[in-house]
């Protein structure tokens, strides 16, 4: 007996290059532990791009940058400091290195894969705000399950 494979539905804000980026860069952090939610809501109001969450509670957030372009429009990346113990930017070969921030891990990624070009300095999160982070993280990846099991349930709005 099989069923059918689920598709995640794309929300149509990421460019491809984006998509390819994440796409990549998820596997990686498969392979090294974490699972992975896209486009997380934080308790500041902001959305994180990719948040991974290891087996001991480690989280770390990805901020995807597609162009040069990319990165300099957008500078609210800081803010994710205080949701994660280690924040990253994933990028693609076509992108400088050389434009990132010195105290953020680099990954550069294209659809099928990544690597770590500079790990990302530690800085622990308080306990309260880990608990906060682990339960976002659980109850969207379990909201996003169901609403691809049931489609036509209320689950889309309670992110």
């Amino acid at each position: 007996m099989s069923s059918p494979a689920l598709i995640v539905p794309i929300d149509g804000r990421q460019s491809e290059t984006a998509l390819a980026v994440a796409r990549g860069t998820a596997r990686l952090l498969h392979a090294h532990g974490f699972s992975v939610v896209s486009e997380l809501p934080l308790p500041s109001g902001r959305r994180a791009d990719l948040v991974a969450l290891d087996s001991a509670g480690t989280v770390w957030i990805v901020e995807i940058k597609s162009s040069i372009a990319d990165y300099r429009a957008d500078q609210k990346w800081p803010d994710y400091r205080a949701h994660c113990d280690r924040l990253f930017f994933a990028t693609s070969l076509d992108v400088p290195c050389e434009i990132f921030p010195p105290d953020c891990g680099l990954i550069v990624a294209d659809a099928f894969g990544a690597e770590f070009k500079c790990e990302a300095p530690e800085h622990k999160l308080p306990a309260a705000t880990r608990k906060a982070m682990m339960l976002s993280f659980a109850r969207a990846a379990a909201l996003r399950l169901q609403s691809l099991i049931d489609p036509t349930g209320p689950y889309g709005e309670m992110e």
